[in-house]
């Protein structure tokens, strides 16, 4: 019995050597080349697009903050103003002027603008060493609000009017109004500069995707003619395009990041300058805030999906015209080459 069993492990041993080695599949190619001019130079104009999208939405968040910023600042105080004249004991109307004012609901406090200060208000105007005694310069008394409960402005307008003729009262309602206009009017503008270079991008996309089709044509012809479905073609051409937007999004928005880390470094360490003074009056301090870089980073992912989307729709339009064409290859009006 022992015989047979080890004559058949002996005549086993050289099958199991010979058996053939097993069968590996090569890793398929992507139907379009990983990089080429046309992928670069696509590269490079939505970097380009990706940076002025985030750029225009990180300014309207700054412009929007700071006109924010103002209008809070102007809302929460009011101003009363009392003219010079011969005769007028002017600290006397001052303090008569804020006592007014404070006994109507929703003043919290006042404040006298005293002849220092006062002084160094018309400084850029007149120069130092002013004496305000020598000049009809109104003084002002300045009166913080309840911005959820004001007080009635035309009730103490009125009695101040009674009390101190040459008293009047401003409650910065023009100010306001213009500065609410102001920030509506940006934002419309950033939104129709980010739509604009969507649309470019979009048109872009387009006219990029159809020159990789035009350079592979014969490729997705030969795909069709063996089989190949469109939709995989499309998602083929849909990687590709992923890839490249995903890398010119990224570098565009990581440069309008920089850009606003770099002014606000640069606006720090110039604090006290004429010209960081100037710029920080207008523009606010250049700092987007956690939601700015939230915002460039959605940004970057918009673009990504809207230029896959793009050329996903432009593959399948491309190749219906394909498929049109072989089935009536007279039919060429209207059709795309």
């Amino acid at each position: 019995m022992t015989e047979p069993a080890s004559k058949n492990r002996a005549q086993g041993a050289p099958l199991t050597q010979q058996k053939r080695a097993e069968m590996r599949v090569r890793p398929t190619a992507s139907i379009l080349p990983p990089s080429n001019i046309q992928g670069n130079a696509l590269t490079v104009v939505i970097a380009i697009m990706a940076f002025l999208a985030c750029l225009t939405l990180g300014g309207v968040s700054m412009v929007r903050s700071t006109a924010a910023s103002w209008e809070s600042q102007i809302s929460r105080e009011i101003t009363i103003q009392i003219r010079p004249e011969d005769g007028l004991d002017m600290e006397k109307a001052l303090t008569q002027a804020r006592d007014i004012a404070m006994t109507f609901v929703g003043t919290k406090s006042g404040q006298i603008v005293d002849e220092a200060a006062t002084a160094r208000l018309l400084e850029p105007w007149l120069g130092s060493g002013l004496d305000i005694k020598e000049l009809p310069v109104p003084r002002l008394v300045i009166i913080t609000i309840d911005e959820a409960n004001p007080p009635d402005f035309d009730a103490m307008r009125s009695l101040l009017k009674e009390s101190i003729p040459q008293a009047s009262l401003d409650d910065h309602r023009t100010w306001v109004d213009r500065l609410v206009s102001m920030a509506h009017t940006t934002v419309m503008l950033g939104t129709g500069v980010l739509l604009l270079v969507f649309t470019a991008m979009v048109l872009t996309v387009v006219f990029a995707t159809r020159g990789a089709l035009s350079g592979n044509r014969h490729i997705v012809e030969v795909l069709h003619f063996v089989g190949a479905e469109s939709s995989f073609v499309a998602t083929e051409f849909q990687k590709h395009f992923l890839k490249i937007s995903l890398k010119g999004s990224a570098i565009g928005s990581a440069l309008a990041a920089l850009f606003f880390l770099a002014a606000g470094f640069l606006q720090s360490r110039t604090i006290a300058t004429p010209q960081t003074d100037q710029a920080t009056a207008l523009f606010g301090t250049f700092s987007v805030g956690a939601l700015g870089y939230l915002g460039i980073f959605a940004t970057m992912i918009v673009i990504a999906l809207l230029t896959t989307l793009t050329a996903r729709l432009t593959v399948m339009r491309t190749i219906y015209e394909i498929d049109t064409l072989r089935s009536d290859p007279t039919r060429t009006d209207g059709i795309a080459n």
